[in-house]
């Protein structure tokens, strides 16, 4: 995590720079990910997995920490990029995944996650504890939250200790986002105030040295804290550097730590290069990508229907609808609309909750009949510039090839390149693709 700390460094000493994180379990956006790092000479990729998408139970992905490892380095592989160019991290690393359980239960099964995440080579660490478990009274104080991650840091640092390479780098904080958006509509948003932000250092510092946590305390390089970015199935809060700047200025003081800013997603250019500025410098992206995918994917399902008509064609959003309606888990607690309106929500909330169904069998099987179909009837170009026009021009100007995958992973990279302009990253390899 050489290169993590190396950033941080140039961050403190006064340069625009950043990283984005993407949070995401799709291959498409990894290869977009890695393709992107590659084509812009970003000095790392970073991708993350959440508690909740891989586990030592295998998460929602299927996938544990080990197998979502090889399964991540084989894809950066065929995209050609040095393995030692792909950072992976953890994110809401904690008892999240399970707390209906009883705290004790829960602690315990976060500790096998920690452990099976470092021992699989994850090396940036969010240790989440904010949320309460089963017999926990809500909220939590920070002294309790602390605690809990000086726990897992603990476990964290005995798992480095066994299996070496690079020592692990970690976030923590109180005040983090709900993972994925939010799951209600947006009515009033509260940034952090910096004295707020201040006692989760004072208390995390003060608890990891009390756990023997000192050298790890100095790997500490992000807190979690709201700066008023969020958003959710419908409505997107932009962040306003004004309200910010007292919060912004407070972690100037400390000389290794920056802000990580959760649910950054739809957020504009503009504003995710002043979060940057702002020393919000790592921008964490998930729902965001997997929306453009999705928009790649729908796009692509209609011309193939212009194409083949409706009979032959592969059937991909009927079939992941049919999924969605068969298997409501994924959705059923966030969305609350009935009817036309939950048809819209269920297809196109910035939440995304679609994501969940994309490694289904009969969905995949659908994109694989998709992707045959198109290059068998390669779309024509009037048809890629009615729906994906971004694409058109791509394939127009020789930079990709009208295949489903090249489509949906330039579309990805669409938004892929504002997090990298914001982080002080330009289009072209070279040395001199960082910004100063």
């Amino acid at each position: 995590m050489q290169a993590v700390l190396d950033m941080i460094a140039r961050h403190k000493s006064g340069e625009h720079v950043g990283m984005t994180s993407v949070c995401s379990a799709h291959p498409l956006v990894i290869a977009a990910a890695c393709r992107h790092a590659a084509s812009t000479g970003t000095a790392f990729v970073l991708i993350e997995a959440t508690s909740n998408q891989v586990n030592q139970d295998g998460g929602y992905t299927g996938m544990t920490p080990s197998a979502f490892r090889r399964f991540v380095e084989a894809i950066g592989a065929e995209e050609g990029l040095d393995p030692k160019r792909i950072l992976l991290g953890g994110d809401h690393l904690g008892p999240n995944a399970w707390q209906h359980l009883p705290a004790d239960e829960a602690m315990a099964k976060a500790d096998m996650l920690i452990d099976h995440y470092v021992a699989a080579g994850f090396r940036k660490i969010h240790l989440d504890c904010s949320m309460a478990c089963a017999d926990d009274d809500s909220p939590l104080s920070d002294e309790r939250v602390a605690t809990r991650a000086a726990r897992l840091c603990a476990v964290a640092e005995g798992a480095y200790a066994k299996t070496g390479g690079e020592p692990p780098v970690y976030v923590v904080g109180t005040e983090v986002p709900v993972p994925g958006g939010a799951a209600k509509d947006l009515e009033t948003l509260a940034v952090t105030t910096p004295e707020d932000a201040r006692m989760t250092i004072d208390v995390h510092e003060r608890v990891f040295r009390a756990h023997g946590l000192n050298d790890a305390w100095n790997r500490i390089i992000a807190i979690v804290v709201q700066p008023g970015v969020e958003f959710d199935h419908h409505k997107i809060v932009d962040y306003n550097p004004a309200r910010a700047v007292t919060l912004s200025t407070m972690i100037e003081a400390h000389p290794h730590i920056v802000y990580e800013a959760h649910s950054t997603d739809y957020q504009t250019p503009a504003a995710l290069k002043s979060l940057v500025r702002d020393h919000f410098a790592i921008l964490k992206v998930g729902p965001g990508i997997t929306f453009a995918l999705r928009e790649a994917l729908f796009a692509l399902d209609q011309i193939e229907s212009e194409l083949l008509g409706s009979e032959h064609a592969a059937g991909l959003r009927r079939t992941v609808l049919a999924a969605m309606a068969a298997e409501p888990k994924y959705w059923q607690r966030y969305y609350s609309s009935s009817g036309a309106q939950l048809h819209l929500d269920c297809q196109y909330s910035l939440s995304d909750r679609i994501r969940y169904y994309w490694p289904q069998a009969a969905v995949q099987a659908a994109l694989e009949r998709l992707v045959a179909n198109l290059e068998a009837t390669p779309p024509p170009l009037a048809l890629l510039s009615q729906y994906l026009p971004a694409g058109y021009q791509a394939v127009r100007e020789g930079r990709i090839r009208p295949g489903v995958r090249e489509l949906a992973m330039h579309h990805i990279e669409l938004v892929l390149q504002q997090y990298a302009s914001a982080c002080g990253y330009r289009s072209g390899g070279g040395d001199d693709a960082l910004a100063a």
